[in-house]
């Protein structure tokens, strides 16, 4: 793995937004490091206050800071980036170590403007079960979130927007205008992803909460709305 220095040329540039991640960085970035092809990884923050840049910094890797919001941060690393295919990583996913191989298979064809993977989440008790099972169900209705490891044509990035300051739901938003400029793929393997949302006896909570936000998302409320009913658990690293 390389931080920028090498010819950028097809190179795929990991984004990762991170808000105090000390507990959860380490996996993820040493996750990346597996992985045989070059790439580029930039690290975004949005004013961790643990040790979240100390981590990340001793793994040699850029390290940025942005407006606080994951949306902001996503958008302020695709602009610092250099590669010609950017892929958006959560600070607490797992990338399998040829997930670069398969991005680059995938964007062979020229109608594909990006794509993500297949998702598990960390554990085998019932909640990460149900989860996994109900990501793959809405997979097949055509919705994908920002923790499926996102990737997408610089080109058709720029194009799109990007990337909004949006408190929540910002993929779902770049989802829908990326999709509109060409085929989105899901490739057949898969990220392993934190559950810890759902974790601590509130599975049931959280996932009632979850829906309603996304019924009220779909039917035209403004993220700005739906943010002052989505718990902000990452501000204690726990996101």
């Amino acid at each position: 793995m390389t931080s920028t220095e090498e010819n950028q040329t097809d190179r795929v540039s990991i984004i990762i937004p991170t808000l105090n991640e000390e507990t959860s960085i380490s996996q993820t970035l040493s996750a990346v490091a597996r992985i045989a092809e070059p790439v580029e990884v930039i690290v975004v923050d949005g004013g961790s206050f643990d040790e979240t840049a100390r981590v990340v910094r001793a793994y040699g890797l850029r390290f940025i800071e942005s407006e606080r919001g994951r949306g902001a941060q996503m958008h302020t690393g695709a602009c610092a980036a250099q590669g010609t295919v950017l892929w958006f990583l959560h600070a607490d996913t797992i990338p399998p170590p040829d997930a670069v191989k398969q991005i680059a298979e995938s964007l062979r064809d020229p109608g594909v403007v990006g794509g993500n993977f297949g998702v598990r989440f960390d554990n085998y008790g019932c909640a990460a079960q149900c989860l996994t099972w109900f990501y793959r169900k809405l997979r097949t209705v055509g919705l994908s979130y920002g923790d499926s490891a996102i990737f997408v044509r610089r080109e058709a990035y720029e194009r799109s927007g990007g990337f909004k300051s949006l408190p929540i739901f910002e993929d779902l938003d770049f989802l829908r205008r990326l999709k509109s400029m060409g085929r989105f793929v899901h490739l057949s393997s898969t990220v392993i992803t934190s559950g810890r949302r759902f974790e601590g006896g509130r599975f049931a909570s959280t996932f009632i909460r979850w829906l309603a936000l996304q019924l009220l998302y779909w039917l035209g409320v403004k993220p700005s709305r739906l943010a002052r009913l989505y718990a902000p658990v990452r501000q204690s690293g726990k996101e």
